[in-house]
């Protein structure tokens, strides 16, 4: 395995520790998102909080799932593994635009905003590491 795919492992491991971390920043900020809500009831409120709270948790286990199974599959040498990982790059790539300076940026606290950057940086540099000649040699030399 060549240098670049062993440090883009590297990488997808530190993003997949990203997403668990962004579980605990997303559930931090949850006031601030909760008080730009219009008036609710106690009730409906909390429900919302709890709501929002398991979507946090499942889909950061699940982004965190998704980066170990890339690396592990790209480790590997499997080339489907390093093209799905490049298309989930290009999909968070309009999420983190979206968020920093597009419709969704007023709604989005800072720490909300500093953490998608983060992980868009794990992205970029996972898969300008997988694109490199050495990499694209080991993935050749992986098919069947």
């Amino acid at each position: 395995m060549p240098l670049s795919v062993a440090r883009a492992v590297m990488v997808m491991y530190g993003g997949a520790a990203l997403s668990i971390i962004g579980i605990f920043i997303n559930i931090t900020t949850l006031g601030v998102i909760t008080k730009r809500l219009p008036l609710m009831s106690p009730a409906l409120l909390a429900s919302t909080q709890h709501q929002a709270i398991a979507e946090f948790i499942v889909g950061g286990l699940v982004g965190a799932a998704v980066w170990i199974f890339l690396a592990i599959s790209c480790r590997s040498g499997m080339n489907w593994a390093r093209i799905a990982g490049t298309v989930l790059f290009a999909i968070d790539t309009v999420y983190v635009v979206d968020v920093t300076i597009g419709l969704d940026r007023q709604d989005a606290p800072f720490g909300v905003r500093v953490y998608a950057v983060a992980v868009w940086l794990a992205g970029l540099a996972a898969t300008t590491l997988l694109w490199q000649r050495p990499s694209s040699t080991f993935f050749r030399a992986r098919r069947p």
